[in-house]
């Protein structure tokens, strides 16, 4: 953890990470309880002061993963989002009561749109649902938040009046949202000053930030309104969220870290566990981390102008202003080879920050020795990425299990396919204008769903013709939409996997699985 000696001169701004909740709104981001175990498992040991686990009242499933997070996780508070609800509200406290440090999140809308056409309520009838729900909530659990949703488009007189309401109420943190992503700096500062320095009794809470990024400020807004006055920052991992996407975790904490300076605040986040917490929540969300993302992106630290390059050989602080080490960011490295044993790829994947169980040891284990075989110089970030599409494949309903592809200039494409669905084995063999559209009109016609292709594209993971290919393939059907990754030697076992993982995801209602999907 960042050491408070050495911020002895700065205030402390408290981090809430909305990965699991807001995150998984994020079209085709749906997590399986697994892999949102492993996430908050990732959160927490990096220090994240509030994992807001779900939405308990959206579904069961909802519901039990709420639970097993607030069962499982050590040190952060766990938080369940509730609307201003009674049957909510209870939900919400019957999931984070099994927490060491449980809160329930309440919300309602405050602003004149929102209150015309969503709510259909007056002002004092929102102020009435506040003053009741808030005080339920604190009668249930001593933790409770409360946010105005849409904040930033409510005149200023009645959201002070709803947060002194609120904060009577036994609200601890108030959260003034920037839903839409509508806010400017400047504003946004203004905001939380305001609303901090007129109502009566503002000291009795926490004030938090949580910024949308359809305008591409989500990290200023949030810092302009931690300059405001607000010492809660609620973020994502990636900046993973519903349209544009969330505050990004990593890039406001390391904003304050490098920029103490002009922003005396600090956070408890370890930083140089950053990097693998992008790395799991990208796997488990099948959502890939764009090339030029600030801080985890795979060009971060990259330097390829000349200029650049000559400044960075004479001195790092040219044209660095953090190190790679400090966000958990390592050179790719040659690592092991075929004839590498066990405990060998054990001590490497701990160092990567990986911890299997015995079974999913097992597994990459064998598909490490796999590819060793096949290729000839293993990388980290070759087990990297077969470790991350392993954790991505885990419960898959169709397995690939072999595949010809035949293709020619001019001539036909064919796949031949086997697959086995629910331990059944099935055989296809379709055509199609190219080897990767035969392959996935394979696919569709063994497992009889017909999904319609939103995204397909592959990079590799290192250099060099025997690399990796990384392939991404999300998939819309039925209103819902879900992502598929794979990585493989081979460019179009990579593709076929990667359908097949988003195939497999796009049958999943949220929350319960869609039984008999396959059969229907």
């Amino acid at each position: 953890m960042t050491s408070t000696a050495s911020n002895s001169n700065k205030e402390r701004v408290f981090i809430f990470d909305t990965t699991l909740r807001d995150g998984e709104q994020s079209p085709g981001a749906t997590m399986t309880l697994e892999e949102k175990l492993q996430v908050a498992d990732a959160l927490d040991e990096m220090g994240v002061d509030i994992i807001e686990a779900g939405f308990p009242i959206a579904s069961n499933g909802d519901f039990e993963a709420v639970v097993a997070v607030a069962k499982q996780v050590k040190n952060a508070t766990v938080a369940g989002l509730a609307r201003a609800i009674t049957a909510d509200i209870d939900r919400a406290a019957e999931a984070v009561r099994h927490a060491r440090k449980g809160r329930i999140h309440t919300f309602v809308s405050t602003s004149p749109i929102h209150l015309a056409h969503q709510m259909k309520k007056t002002e004092d009838e929102v102020v009435e649902i506040i003053a009741r729900t808030v005080a339920q909530a604190r009668n249930l659990v001593d933790d409770v938040e409360w946010s105005a949703m849409d904040a930033t488009r409510t005149p200023l007189e009645f959201l002070k009046r709803c947060v002194d309401t609120a904060i009577k109420a036994g609200a601890t943190t108030i959260n003034l949202p920037d839903t839409v992503g509508y806010a400017v700096p400047e504003e946004h500062f203004q905001m939380f000053k305001t609303i901090i320095e007129s109502v009566p009794n503002a000291d009795k809470a926490i004030f938090s930030v949580h910024c949308h990024d359809d305008l591409g400020m989500a990290v200023a807004n949030s810092l302009a309104g931690v300059a405001g006055g607000a010492r809660q920052i609620e973020c994502t991992i990636n900046g993973l969220g519903e349209r544009a996407g969330n505050a990004a975790l990593e890039e406001v904490v390391m904003a304050l870290r490098t920029r103490g300076d002009a922003m005396p605040f600090f956070t408890e986040i370890e930083t140089t566990q950053l990097s693998r917490a992008s790395r799991i929540v990208s796997a488990a969300s099948n959502f890939p981390v764009q090339y030029n993302k600030a801080i985890v992106g795979k060009n971060a630290f990259a330097h390829e102008s000349g200029i650049h390059q000559d400044g960075m050989l004479k001195n790092a602080e040219t044209y660095e202003i953090m190190t790679p080490a400090s966000v958990g960011i390592k050179e790719t490295t040659l690592v092991m080879g075929k004839h590498s044993g066990r405990a060998a790829f054990k001590d490497k994947l701990k160092e990567l920050g990986y911890e299997l169980g015995d079974n999913a040891f097992q597994e990459a284990f064998q598909r490490f020795k796999d590819l060793a075989d096949r290729k000839k110089h293993v990388y980290d970030a070759d087990i990297i990425a077969l470790v991350d599409d392993e954790v991505g494949s885990v419960g898959d309903r169709i397995k690939l299990v072999d595949m010809e592809v035949v293709s020619k200039t001019g001539g036909v494409h064919k796949c031949n396919l086997v697959v086995t669905i629910d331990g059944v084995e099935t055989n296809v063999s379709y055509e199609g204008t190219g080897s990767v559209d035969a392959i996935f009109n394979a696919i569709k016609e063994a497992s009889g769903q017909d999904p319609h292709l939103v995204l397909y594209a592959v990079d590799g993971v290192t250099g060099g013709t025997d690399a990796q290919a990384s392939a991404h393939v999300r998939l819309e059907m039925n209103g819902r939409i879900a992502s598929g990754n794979a990585a493989e030697p081979d460019t179009l076992v990579a593709s076929a996997r990667a359908y097949l993982n988003a195939l497999n995801r796009v049958m999943i209602e949220r929350g319960a699985a869609a039984q008999g999907a396959l059969a229907g």
